[in-house]
Parts: C-alpha cells; sequence; structure tokens
C-alpha cells in the first residue's frame, strides 16, 4: 500500500505542476479527493490491513493528502496572480495621458424658454399647474364656448381619439380645470405640448408648445391684462421693446386681443426678417375671460372677472433667438443646438 500511496503521490504532484488553469486543478482534486477519487479509495482498504500496519499506513496516507493538498492550494494561488498580472497588463491606464476631450451639453431654446418664461410669473405671483395631453371635447372647446361649428372643432384641424376625447388643441382646457378645482380667486400658468393639423410654413408645426396664463378675481379688467403683458414683454425681450395691441376675436374672451412685439433684428426700423413692417409676428393671444367660461366653471360672472393669455413657446424662442424655421427645433440637429 505504501508504493501505492508513494505512486499516487508522485503523479498528483506531476498533475497538478502541469496544470495551467484553476478549472483543471479542481479535476485533480476530485480525481483524488472526490468520493470516487484514488486516495479515498485507498484509504477504504485500510481496513484490510493486519492491525499493526494500519495506524502507520492511516498516518502516511494523511500525509500524502496533506502535501497533495498543500500543491493544490500553492498552485491555484500562483494561477490566480498570474491572472490577475495578465489582466493588469492588458487593462493598464496610463494616467499621464491626455484625457479625450469631453464635449458639454447646451440647454434646448425650448427648455430654456419654457423656464424663463414660468420664473417670469411666479415673480408675479402666478402658480405653474400642469395637465393631460389627452383631452375631453367638453374641457377643450365646450366649457371655452367654443361654438359648435368652429372651424377649430373640424377633423381637418384637430386630432381626434374619438367623440369625446382628443389631442388638446391649446393648453387652455387647463384653466377650465383649473377653475373648476380651486374655484376664485386665482393665478396660473401652465405650459405643455398641444397639437393641430398645421404645417403651412416654416413658423407652425403640427405639434408646438403653448404656455397659458389666467387671472381670476373681483374687479379683474383689461388694463390688469395689459399692465401684465407689458412687465411680461419688457422682462423677456428688454426695456427696448415695443408692444402693439391688435383687436381680434376668441371666442373663451371678450373683448380679445393679439399682442406683437418689435423685431429683435432691426428694432422697429423695418428689414427683410420683418417684411420691412418693423414687427416680429404674433407674438401671443389674449383678452378678458368670457363670462359664459366662468359659468361653466361654476364661477358667479357678476362676482368675478378675469384675464387669460396663450402664447407658443416655440414663437417666443424664435423671436428671442432669431430662428427663422420652427423645425429647428424638432430635429435634434447638434450644430444648431449647440448653438445655444
Amino acid at each position: 500500500m505504501k508504493e501505492q500511496l508513494q505512486q499516487l503521490e508522485s503523479n498528483a504532484l506531476a498533475a497538478i505542476e502541469n496544470a495551467k488553469t484553476v478549472e483543471e486543478l479542481e479535476k485533480i482534486r476530485l480525481q483524488y479527493f472526490g468520493k470516487k477519487g484514488e486516495l479515498t479509495q485507498i484509504l477504504k482498504g485500510l481496513g484490510g490491513l493486519p492491525q499493526e500496519e494500519r495506524p502507520v499506513m492511516g498516518a502516511y496516507a494523511n500525509e500524502v493528502r496533506e502535501e497533495v493538498q498543500i500543491e493544490l492550494d500553492k498552485k491555484k494561488t500562483d494561477i490566480k496572480e498570474a491572472a490577475y498580472d495578465v489582466r493588469m497588463e492588458e487593462e493598464y491606464l496610463d494616467v499621464t495621458l491626455n484625457p479625450a476631450k469631453l464635449r458639454v451639453g447646451h440647454r434646448h431654446p425650448l427648455l430654456k424658454t419654457k423656464e424663463e418664461l414660468e420664473d417670469i410669473f411666479v415673480e408675479m405671483g402666478f402658480t405653474v399647474v400642469d395637465g393631460p395631453e389627452i383631452e375631453s371635447v367638453a374641457n377643450n372647446f365646450d366649457a371655452l364656448n367654443s361654438p359648435k361649428n368652429h372651424p377649430s372643432r373640424d377633423k381637418s384641424d384637430t386630432f381626434y381619439i374619438d367623440d369625446k376625447t382628443l389631442l388638446r388643441t391649446h393648453t387652455s382646457p387647463m384653466q377650465i380645470r383649473a377653475m373648476k378645482q380651486y374655484g376664485a380667486p386665482l393665478r396660473i400658468v401652465s405650459s405643455g405640448r398641444v397639437f393641430r393639423f398645421d404645417d403651412v410654413d416654416d413658423t407652425h408645426s403640427p405639434m408646438f408648445h403653448q404656455f397659458e396664463g389666467l387671472v381670476v378675481d373681483k374687479g379683474v379688467s383689461l388694463a390688469n391684462l395689459i399692465d401684465t403683458l407689458n412687465v411680461f414683454v419688457k422682462e423677456m425681450f428688454g426695456d427696448d421693446m415695443h408692444i402693439r395691441y391688435r383687436p381680434h376675436n376668441f371666442p373663451f374672451t371678450e373683448p380679445s386681443t393679439e399682442v406683437d412685439v418689435t423685431c429683435l433684428v432691426c428694432h422697429g426700423e423695418g428689414c427683410p426678417a420683418c417684411h420691412e413692417t418693423g414687427w416680429s409676428m404674433e407674438l401671443l393671444g389674449a383678452g378678458v375671460v368670457h363670462p359664459n367660461v366662468l359659468r361653466n366653471c361654476g364661477i358667479d360672472p357678476d362676482v368675478y372677472s378675469g384675464f387669460a393669455f396663450g402664447m407658443g413657446i416655440d414663437r417666443i424662442a424664435m423671436v428671442k433667438y432669431g430662428i427663422d424655421n420652427i423645425r429647428l427645433m424638432f430635429e435634434n440637429d447638434d450644430r444648431f443646438l449647440s448653438q445655444f
């Protein structure tokens, strides 16, 4: 049996020496120390030896087992250290090299404009509210005093989901939601995406962004609206900006007005950018809240009055930054965005 153990030790140590991976070492361990391993089988045969030889052979077998186990552990450590050295060599990082130049991102002009608008009106005491893009016909048209035959209700102008729901055509439904939820007095602004079949020129898009404002209180008049918009325009574009109010007609306000501002390129002198008029494109629409709208929201128009205004964030950005095509803001062209 001693010769068997000597031969087993010699074979095991040679196999361990030639092993290249941890997996090979595990196979060697199982070959000799597993339930059916060679050393295990020899140990099972100790019971057949004469009684006086058993302790001697048992002690020698344990010595062989311990020696083989030591070499297994040592070889495993050597293999792992060698693999670590190779990995460190392959993943070597030269910290003296100049790092790759990182490109810094830019705020999108639409997001910048939206945040500027909100900041201006929050400082004026308005609260920012938000609402869904999928809206009811009742909130989008009916409660806003829109006639049944109004062109904007036509399917050629509006994206209907079914007879009672649609993609909102303006952010004005938030006025209805706010008045129904909070009642009066009220001072809110809201912004978000709106949708229309509108793609006629470089200043229109079937998806664009609006910013809406509403004030309802006792004694609110057109004069309050004009003063509020004057402050807004000066804050947004500068003190040298001139404002023009033109009469208009909106179903939800009476009286109504459209607001223009002087051209940022020529400052009112007249140039190709403003078609020699001295005025930029229409900036926003506004007016005194129609009594029917207040009634539809459960507010007594004999006690309360209000004003509302709505503007395209895209158009504000175009005026502020001199952008001549609204589509540029939706194309994610880095050459365009990097200018901001």
